[in-house]
């Protein structure tokens, strides 16, 4: 079992932990079908056990740990191409178990008062599309997702570029400090400002990011105060599909299309699981 070495030992706790394959493998297939947890089937055991497994190693980080640990052992292999790092965003619809309880907020005259909200650690929010949350990811050239955070559905594509790439974070096995840094980061419009450009300036990262039109102009419009045109290769543009597809990857497992899990957390682990198998692929 590859994961076998970063899986927590039963000296760990007072009590034994059934078998780490067996809810493990309950867990992913909870992941691809994206059924209830009552629905598992009997043969990977109590469902209970399944899901309180998940549900703590979500909380304890223990998944995060897991990722850290399966993509330094696939850069120390050479399978991370840091060449090219794009970043975007997924939209996931949450269903109606994953609403949760609403809070009351003071209502707000108007035609468009909402009285009733979500909590904003819950990472839900409404959008055009209704009750949903956005996966904001970075992906290597290889498709397989470098970080990500979750945030609201409403929340814009911006202002979450920076706390992306800071949580890119590859340990190196033979020590010394983790990479963090790709060699070129790519971007669509969504993400051009002058705070992300600035950003990449100072940690000297090249990047190609698509300047909309309405900022060009007015870049242009200034004059000189606005700055120097920045340099677009389409050619290296056309990479940023690396991303998509990560995404399209990512969102075959049904548990991640669609948000089933109530509290945020747990939902950041399964994500973290749909990583971890993403990277385990050939």
């Amino acid at each position: 079992m590859r994961l076998e070495r970063h899986l927590p030992r039963n000296r760990d706790r007072g009590g034994r932990w059934q078998c780490h394959r067996r809810v493990i493998n309950g867990i992913l297939f909870r992941q691809r079908t994206g059924l209830p947890w009552r629905d598992l089937p009997p043969q990977f055991g109590k469902w209970k056990t399944v899901h309180d497994r998940h549900r703590r190693w979500s909380a304890d980080g223990t998944w995060e740990k897991i990722l850290r640990a399966v993509q330094a052992d696939a850069d120390a292999e050479g399978r991370i191409d840091w060449s090219m790092v794009s970043v975007d965003s997924t939209s996931c619809r949450a269903h109606q178990h994953a609403a949760g309880a609403l809070t009351r907020a003071p209502r707000i005259p108007g035609p468009r008062s909402r009285p009733d909200k979500h909590r904003s650690d819950e990472g839900l929010g409404r959008s055009r599309g209704g009750l949903n949350c956005k996966i904001h990811l970075a992906s290597e050239g290889g498709r397989r997702p470098l970080a990500f955070i979750i945030t609201p559905g409403q929340w814009g594509d911006a202002p979450q570029f920076i706390p992306v790439l800071e949580q890119i974070r590859v340990s190196r096995p033979g020590g010394g400090r983790p990479r963090t840094r790709p060699d070129h980061v790519g971007g669509d419009k969504a993400y051009s400002s002058r705070r992300n450009r600035r950003y990449l300036r100072r940690r000297q990262i090249k990047h190609t990011i698509a300047e909309p039109r309405g900022q060009r102009a007015n870049r242009q419009r200034r004059g000189s105060k606005g700055g120097r045109p920045t340099g677009f290769d389409t050619t290296v543009y056309r990479r940023r599909n690396e991303v998509e597809r990560t995404i399209n990857r990512l969102k075959t497992f049904r548990a991640v299309a669609t948000r089933y899990d109530k509290r945020a957390y747990v939902f950041h682990g399964t994500v973290t699981v749909a990583a971890i198998r993403l990277w385990l692929r050939p």
